[in-house]
């Protein structure tokens, strides 16, 4: 069987080179005898791969030697109050922006263990919008200030950052990292779930600056310490080894074959530019995104008739085009475009909704 082109908002397409290596060493790797599936975490190769991984990592994001990589589980959605837990410990105050389902759910997290502040939201348009922000209500003394960098469901993206000063910026990167450069020393937190442009589901990275480790309240339970994984070097229980392999490789082809984040993100532009340049110009078709705050990953899109969004995913699925259907709380279409998304994808993509709208006029 041929394979499809996959749309996936998470878990999502990963690199063909990087399955094809995984599939070439899945019984023995590297002269091991033993797949990276079933090896101990505790032997000498398994602690090569892990260590080469967050190597990588620093040297392609360009992490600053005070920041710790923590390689966890729970997914992004156990960040929500982890965050809190180790970082309400001192006002007991944390300021939100508001762009969607995961930095509302971080929000209301946050609310069980502190005092939580919304200073700007875009619910009112369905969170279509990135809202601006008066620095004049942010909480001057808050332990932390969180967004979401990216908007998966919605397809929004931040273009710029709030101005916190001393107070640590948090942000979920879950379905934007790694797919352009970013300032890591502009964070206090970074965190994602890896499903979308690094590994297979089940790993959960952190990036955190150190003086931010080691104040958790007393509640907190051991594993939802910082300080636990970063004394540990991750090794505190089992990581999910193999995942973690995999990221290495996907790394590993973001620097030997694409060339760097800087490379990467002509080429997300330009896949990008693609799809909307479509979207703009159909007459069935639009996007549900205000154009300055449109996300480079996620795309939304809809006809405006249920019926026809719906015929057209069912045919567009059997086309070869798969998960297109939009979240279930907005409908419509969605067309994640992640790093291993190829270029042809996109272009045929859009070579099959020309057809679809001919055919539908």
């Amino acid at each position: 069987m041929a394979r499809v082109y996959n749309f996936s908002a998470g878990p999502s397409v990963l690199p063909e080179s990087v399955l094809k290596r995984a599939a070439e060493e899945m019984l023995d790797y590297q002269g091991s005898g033993q797949s990276v599936m079933e090896m101990s975490h505790r032997s000498k190769v398994y602690d090569a791969i892990i260590k080469e991984c967050e190597a990588l990592l620093r040297e392609i994001m360009n992490i600053p030697d005070n920041y710790k990589v923590l390689f966890l589980q729970g997914g992004a959605s156990s960040q929500f109050a982890m965050i809190p837990l180790n970082l309400l410990n001192k006002s007991g105050k944390a300021d939100f922006i508001l762009t969607g389902q995961w930095a509302t759910k971080a929000y209301k997290e946050a609310a069980r263990y502190g005092e939580a502040n919304v200073v700007a939201s875009s619910k009112d348009k369905t969170f279509s919008y990135i809202p601006e922000w008066n620095e004049a209500d942010f909480t001057k003394d808050a332990d932390y200030f969180h967004i979401c960098m990216n908007n998966t469901i919605y397809g929004t993206k931040f273009t710029k950052l709030p101005e916190t000063g001393d107070v640590p910026l948090v942000a979920d990167v879950s379905s934007c990292i790694l797919s352009e450069p970013i300032d890591v020393s502009r964070f206090g937190i970074l965190y994602a779930g890896a499903q979308k442009n690094m590994a297979p589901a089940g790993l959960t990275v952190v990036i955190i600056r150190e003086d931010l480790i080691g104040n958790a309240q007393e509640i907190t339970p051991t594993m939802f310490n910082y300080q636990t994984h970063a004394d540990n070097d991750s090794m505190f229980n089992t990581p999910p080894c193999y995942t973690i392999y995999v990221c290495k490789l996907v790394l590993e082809w973001l620097k030997n074959e694409i060339g760097g984040l800087e490379k990467m993100k002509a080429i997300n532009e330009k896949k990008a530019a693609i799809l909307y340049d479509f979207l703009d110009s159909s007459k069935m078709f639009k996007g549900t995104v205000e154009k300055k705050d449109r996300s480079l990953m996620n795309v939304p899109f809809v006809t405006g008739d249920e019926e026809l969004d719906a015929k057209f995913v069912k045919e567009a699925t059997a086309a070869g085009f798969v998960n297109l259907k939009g979240h279930r709380s907005v409908g419509g279409m969605r067309a994640s475009i992640y790093n291993a998304m190829p270029t042809e994808g996109v272009e045929k993509l859009v070579a099959f909704m020309k057809a679809f709208e001919e055919a539908n006029a």
